[in-house]
């Protein structure tokens, strides 16, 4: 074999090398902010929304990550709560009462 034909080659394998590591990512990790009309320990949607995304195939800690807040039934308490999660880098809000919805619009 030709000297400059194996160092081509072998250059030209590792600069495809970082091309290759980078496209075998892991899929995307979604981020969903949940505000609870109530405390969030008392809310009874948080199960069922869980649940329902379980059934999609999205599970917490692996797939998707949930920020939670409570708007605790007060226009202050929402917008507070609305305000950290769109700061935060998240791709869907899911809202639970007429305050979080009104704070979030």
């Amino acid at each position: 074999m030709d000297r400059r034909a194996f160092i081509g080659t072998l250059t030209g394998g590792l600069l495809a090398a970082p091309l290759g590591a980078e496209a075998q990512q892991a899929g995307k990790v979604y981020r969903i902010g949940f505000i609870s009309a109530s405390s969030p320990s008392s809310d009874p949607n948080w199960e069922v929304f869980v649940e329902k995304l379980r059934e999609l195939g999205y599970v917490p800690s692996q797939n998707v990550v949930i920020e939670r807040r409570a708007g605790e039934g007060r226009s202050e308490t929402s917008y507070s709560a609305a305000a950290e999660l769109l700061h935060g880098k998240i791709d869907v809000i899911w809202v639970g009462g007429t305050p979080g919805a009104l704070a979030v619009k």
